[in-house]
């Protein structure tokens, strides 16, 4: 089997579209995949080939101020990094309409991602029905328990945020995971995280797992850190393509 690795511009964003070369031009499942922090979509690439081999289009897309959009990272704490993940939900939309106006896509949408790609997944979960199943690797699905994490970090390191920091990241709270889940449509749900996590902590997806029992969602962890070895891969490609059968 040949693998296709073509590089797209859609609208603005570049991406990596992954699929099998007999089926370029053919409906596939399709599953959006998001690189973490101060990353690229590069680095995803693995991940990408291996969902590619089981059938599926794969995109990869670089977030806003990351690879081919290089910004440099602003001096106020976390601006960044919010601003990042917001402009990941705001281009979703037009990604999955563009394929689909090409027809290119069936019945089946997933979306992952690693660390920061891991928290868009799950924000992208509170506001999109159509999305098939999900898949998050090392990242947070609290977006509120994130940012109080980044208000102690920032504080314990002498920084400072502005006084309306909160105000400024109000967004956040309609994109928490962890607050709306119940009122959701359950879809296959996948979660993988290293206990010895270092950058997320793994109590925070810990305690959605303990909060939400549902035989939707599938917890994984690991004697890791804040690293994705090639069986974790393996274990999200086994996942995505249990949820599309089921379908």
């Amino acid at each position: 089997m040949k693998i296709e690795v073509r590089r797209r511009l859609i609208g603005t964003i570049p991406l990596l579209e992954v699929v099998e070369q007999t089926a370029l031009y053919e409906k596939r499942p399709l599953i959006i995949y998001y690189h973490g922090w101060q990353t690229q979509k590069e680095l995803v690439l693995t991940q990408g080939r291996k969902l590619a081999q089981a059938g599926f289009r794969v995109l990869l897309p670089d977030a806003a101020n990351h690879g081919e959009r290089k910004n440099p990272v602003s001096t106020i704490p976390s601006l960044t990094f919010w601003q990042s993940i917001q402009t990941n939900l705001f281009e979703f939309s037009l990604l999955v309409d563009f394929f689909k106006q090409m027809d290119l896509v069936d019945e089946f949408i997933g979306v992952g991602g690693v660390s920061m790609g891991g928290m868009t997944t799950c924000g992208l979960l509170t506001h999109h029905p159509e999305i098939s199943a999900a898949a998050c690797v090392m990242g947070s699905p609290s977006y509120l328990g994130y940012r109080e994490l980044l208000q102690t970090s920032v504080k314990n390191r002498g920084l400072s945020l502005p006084t309306d920091y909160e105000a400024l990241t109000s967004w956040i709270e309609a994109y928490d995971l962890m607050t709306v889940y119940p009122t959701l449509p359950k879809r296959p749900l996948f979660f993988w995280h290293g206990k010895e996590d270092e950058k997320i902590p793994y109590t925070q997806v810990a305690e959605f797992v303990d909060a939400h029992q549902d035989e939707s969602i599938q917890f994984i962890s690991a004697e890791e850190r804040h690293l994705v070895r090639g069986e974790t891969m393996t274990q999200v490609t086994d996942f995505f393509i249990q949820a599309e059968k089921s379908l």
